[in-house]
């Protein structure tokens, strides 16, 4: 399955139908009078975040969306039927955009919740409401109101407790591939994940969720590369994990290259908590290793976790730490224990 982030859909409620202006006419009754029903109200547009979707690659073949008008009233008070709702099926984490790109009109993040995007015209009054004592019998009724026309944007951010980040070929992928139930493409060559994955991770009977995000460069928060294509992803994440690769010859400025691309895309990204790691151990020496982490320690001011995805070195620490800060944004449901 492609993974979509953004998308744009034109949508637009039902109208309302038409009141009905119609008289009782039967043979043998002496006294007739307007009868005429009132029109349907038309079908409104409705976005729902519902479980089981990642991607919002549905609305790339389908960006029309129209709700039924509802149907004119009739003769004998009988009203025109209600047109049917569209209900615009998002995954969770979803936000809901004006036209203009800036306005949120919703944030659909947990499942269940819904917004009314386009509320469905009502329906015109037939002329059995215009009866009054002094007109017994209108002739007029009142037209359906009109539908609502407008265009939005959808934006997904992805929703996980941690976050992977750093510079491409970090070993992010590598790394969630080893310590989750999730496959990216890894390969022994040079290249960046272009989609966010998400993965599973289990640790001392407790589970969250670890999204990798593809690799940021220099000037990501001005839209170069990925840009802010996929920064907006880390938004969500209780804590990110900041893995820096441990065989460039130049690691304290591959640190403060994604430390300074995340404070100047949110202030809350600089904020948020990060467990700070040096990767790709098993390809260092102790003299090199030791050097480059007191270097990193230095340039973080905190601890830095030695750790090896490939070789799977020290990851149990890593994700303790990880453990730790989630706990302490928001609890973490444990893992139930198995029963044969």
């Amino acid at each position: 399955m492609k993974f979509l982030d953004l998308a744009k859909v034109y949508i637009r409620s039902g109208g309302g139908g038409s009141g009905c202006v119609s008289f009782r006419r039967e043979k043998f009754v002496e006294f007739g009078g307007p009868d005429g029903g009132d029109g349907g109200n038309g079908g409104s547009v409705w976005a729902e975040a519902v479980e089981g979707l990642n991607t919002l690659i549905d609305f790339r073949y389908q960006q029309h969306f129209f709700a039924k008008s509802g149907q004119p009233g009739m003769g004998s008070q009988r009203t025109g039927k209600t047109g049917d709702d569209i209900i615009l099926r998002v995954p969770v984490g979803t936000e809901i955009i004006d036209e203009d790109e800036e306005t949120v009109i919703a944030d659909l993040v947990t499942v269940g919740q819904r917004v009314l995007l386009a509320k469905g015209g009502n329906g015109g009054w037939g002329n059995l409401a215009f009866k009054t004592s002094t007109n017994r019998a209108p002739a007029r009724a009142n037209p359906g109101q009109e539908g609502i026309e407008r265009t939005v944007w959808l934006r997904l951010k992805l929703i996980a407790d941690a976050g992977l980040v750093g510079l491409p070929n970090a070993g992010k992928s590598t790394f969630l591939a080893a310590v989750s139930n999730a496959r990216p493409k890894i390969a022994d060559y040079p290249f960046t994940t272009l989609v966010p994955n998400l993965g599973v991770v289990g640790i001392d009977g407790a589970e969250f969720v670890m999204a990798d995000i593809p690799g940021l460069i220099e000037g990501a928060s001005e839209g170069r590369g990925l840009g802010t294509q996929f920064l907006a992803h880390v938004e969500r994440c209780k804590v990110l994990l900041h893995l820096v690769d441990g065989t460039s010859s130049t690691i304290t400025k591959d640190y403060k290259t994604i430390v300074t691309e995340l404070e100047a895309y949110a202030d809350e990204l600089g904020d948020k908590p990060r467990v700070v790691a040096i990767n790709k151990i098993d390809a260092l020496d102790s003299k090199t290793l030791s050097s480059r982490k007191k270097a990193l320690e230095k340039a973080s001011g905190g601890p830095v976790y030695a750790i090896s995805g490939v070789a799977g070195k020290n990851l149990q620490d890593v994700l303790r730490a990880l453990m730790t800060e989630i706990r302490a944004e928001a609890p973490v449901v444990e893992s139930a224990p198995w029963q044969p």
